[in-house]
């Protein structure tokens, strides 16, 4: 009896998508498996490393991978070789390296492959070049793992002994979450300094130009208040100016690099308004695979998750091809422009780019949904724009003097080339931020008279720094070295579906549970939420990763100290009791006096005969202040996400809301709303709401919140 020779070999990715793709490029001889993410994890019902025999872990099959791993066992049994196609960074190693243990093959064998994109031409090549698993991405993953678990299963145990069960505490989510908290605190204590602004529209040489103070008796103009804006106005209206410069000169304006994972999830947030969550499940369908009509499946963007700005060669030969033909040769720069990335980044794999340059957006729009025409256009015009030609302006500024000390100056600016704008632009988070006064050049001559039209003057008062976006948030997170390019979207996303922080029109928001949380961290867990031991961590895996530390070593290091911290938390913390407050307001359905609880979004009323008895309700509480449109009362609300806010009680006919607590009085300098904040010492004001008034009135009662 002949025994049958093996036809095929086993190709293993992550997902079905890219499973699909890969297979239609290599044809009958090569079958393709997906392993659905990884297929063994640590445990959940308990630790799952043993601390007492060298950190060793101890992995189990994930709930739900049975039947898959049966699967690809099967096929592996008839298959010439298996080869390991998974994502080519640290948790797609620890994924091939978890299936070279289920299925016995041996990792230093040439049994791994991978591609920064998912084309025809990459796919057929890197599976003529296979190489042996890389074991030192292998024991940095290992090593975040563990150190998660160990932070995450020892701590959170501990919160609900002590606070309330069901908290739980993680290593860059606790630091994530420890950022939002600071920055609303910074928030609720600035005090807002007025300043002004005093502008002159002047006639000189036939034209007129709209110039603002620069400086009186030789020192810069820093105006405080009505009254010294005022007196300038005063200088300036006496008139006897005259144009003592007018320098003309030349602004390059550079484009700016090709996305990283974060540049990604920073512009898809300010120009298609996505979360960072869905930006990567975009950005991860258009990587595995799309099917297009005409041309079959394609992978028409690279890999996602990459700090580096590096591109091949090959890419940025086709894009100068293509900028030049489409655009002209004027916009192709003289070399091609190289980026220089962070000093931090991995440089493993190159920037976020197009898989094919001719494959262009709308040519292919009737094969995407909307959210990946959007999502691919933003990386396919950012990539095409990064290596065209500055933006070239001319500019001119204008000082315009008079006999008693005052100096004016006046801006233009006129674009000459178009450069990269002519494709793309970045977006901005300060996109309102305040600028120095622009207009079209003026043909004007230095030593003529320019008599003043109008003199005016504008209040301002500094801004207090803003909250955090997702956008926002993961940049910093980056600059701080706090998490890699494939943990800034899962982190944001745990900390929103813990209830510690809340997202509302793309700003982030602590709850009161994130506060808490944050606050024992800090008082007994330093180290777990300082920003500067969290990115020495990552330091220390990426050095796992570059061979030169042992992740036993480091964990080691690492859970010395932190069994310590663990022995004294438990003795010091004292439990906190969140005792149910009885109300004053029966139960709708058993008659019982309903009790406070404190949730995710902040206190509801809760019937005590849970549960037997599930009926809650949301809280309302009157304020002392009427509605300012129609008079009625206005409650004190929860939103669905959360946030406090004050509302009218006829809505929906009326619909007043205001974020901030409205008070009784009125704004003594232009009558207008009030509402209440608490300044940086402690203090109480009421605020004026009008942007042009902004009055402050240092309160009566302290305690008015």
């Amino acid at each position: 009896m002949s025994t049958r020779k093996p036809s095929y070999k086993l190709v293993i990715v992550e997902s079905p998508a890219k499973a699909r793709t890969i297979s239609k490029f290599l044809g009958r001889t090569y079958k393709v498996e997906a392993s659905n993410g990884h297929v063994r994890d640590l445990p959940k019902s308990q630790l799952g490393v043993d601390v007492e025999n060298g950190f060793e872990p101890k992995y189990i099959t994930i709930r739900g991978r049975g039947e898959v791993l049966e699967r690809i066992r099967k096929e592996a049994k008839g298959a010439k070789s298996v080869i390991l196609a998974t994502d080519p960074d640290r948790e797609g190693e620890a994924i091939s390296w978890h299936l070279s243990t289920i299925l016995g093959i041996d990792p230093q064998s040439a049994c791994r492959v991978e591609f920064n994109e998912i084309t025809e031409k990459t796919v057929k090549s890197a599976i003529k070049t296979p190489r042996k698993i890389n074991m030192e991405l292998v024991d940095a993953q290992q090593a975040r793992r563990m150190l998660d678990r160990l932070v995450g299963y020892k701590i959170s145990p501990l919160l609900w002994v002590k606070i309330k069960k069901g908290l739980s505490a993680g290593r860059v989510q606790s630091v994530a979450t420890r950022m939002v908290v600071d920055r609303e605190r910074e928030i609720e204590e600035f005090e807002p300094e007025e300043y002004w602004h005093v502008e002159a529209k002047l006639q000189a040489c036939g034209q007129q130009l709209t110039a603002r103070l620069h400086s009186m008796d030789g020192v810069r103009a820093a105006i405080a208040d009505a009254q010294q804006a005022d007196a300038a106005k005063a200088r300036i209206e006496k008139g006897g100016f005259v144009i003592t410069s007018v320098k003309r000169g030349e602004r390059r304006k550079h484009p700016a690099p090709p996305f990283t994972t974060s540049n990604l999830q920073q512009e898809a947030s300010r120009k298609l308004g996505f979360s960072t969550s869905k930006t990567m499940q975009i950005a991860q369908q258009l990587y595995e695979g799309v099917d297009v009509e005409g041309r079959g499946t394609l992978g028409l963007i690279s890999y996602i998750r990459t700090d580096s700005v590096r591109l091949s060669d090959e890419a940025v030969a086709a894009a100068r091809d293509a900028i030049a033909e489409r655009y002209g040769a004027e916009y192709v720069p003289e070399k091609p422009v190289v980026y220089k990335g962070r000093r931090s980044a991995q440089d493993a794999h190159e920037a976020i780019r197009p898989s094919n340059i001719e494959l262009r957006p709308e040519e292919i729009k009737s094969s995407l949904t909307r959210d990946q025409y959007n999502l691919y256009r933003l990386v396919y015009l950012r990539f095409m724009a990064c290596q065209m030609a500055d933006a070239v302006y001319e500019t001119q500024q204008i000082e315009i003097a008079s006999g008693s000390g005052i100096v004016l100056r006046a801006s233009g600016e006129r674009q000459k080339f178009a450069g990269y704008t002519a494709v793309y632009e970045e977006g901005r988070d300060d996109a309102g931020a305040e600028e120095e006064i622009k207009s079209a050049l003026m043909d004007v001559s230095e030593g003529a008279q320019a008599d003043v039209a109008e003199v005016f003057g504008t209040q301002h008062f500094t801004q207090a720094p803003p909250r955090y976006t997702e956008a926002s948030l993961v940049r910093a997170l980056e600059e701080k070295g706090i998490g890699r390019p494939s943990t800034y979207a899962p982190t944001i996303s745990t900390i929103i579906a813990r209830g510690y922080v809340m997202r509302e029109k793309k700003q982030l928001f602590p709850t009161e549970l994130g506060v808490m949380i944050t606050d024992v961290m800090k008082e007994y867990f330093s180290d777990i939420v300082d920003l500067a031991f969290t990115a020495g961590m990552e330091e220390q895996l990426d050095e796992v990763e570059e061979g030169a530390r042992s992740w036993r070593e480091v964990i080691a290091e690492f859970y010395g100290p932190f069994e310590k911290t663990l022995k004294v938390a438990e003795e010091q913390i004292e439990k906190i009791e969140i005792r149910d407050e009885e109300s004053d307001v029966p139960c709708d359905k058993c008659g019982a006096m309903m009790v406070y609880k404190l949730g995710r979004f902040g206190r509801f009323l809760a019937c005590p005969n849970f549960p037997d008895c599930r009926n809650t309700k949301a809280i309302q509480k009157e304020i002392a202040a009427a509605c300012p449109q129609c008079g009625g009362k206005l409650l004190e609300k929860i939103s669905r996400k959360g946030r406090k806010f004050y509302g009218c009680e006829r809505y929906p006919e009326c619909e007043f809301v205001s974020w901030e607590m409205p008070v009784e009085e009125k704004c003594p300098k232009c009558g207008g709303m009030m509402v209440y904040k608490r300044g940086r010492k402690g203090e109480s004001y009421h605020v004026c709401v009008n942007e042009s008034c902004r009055e402050r009135v240092l309160a009566q009662d302290a305690d008015e919140e």
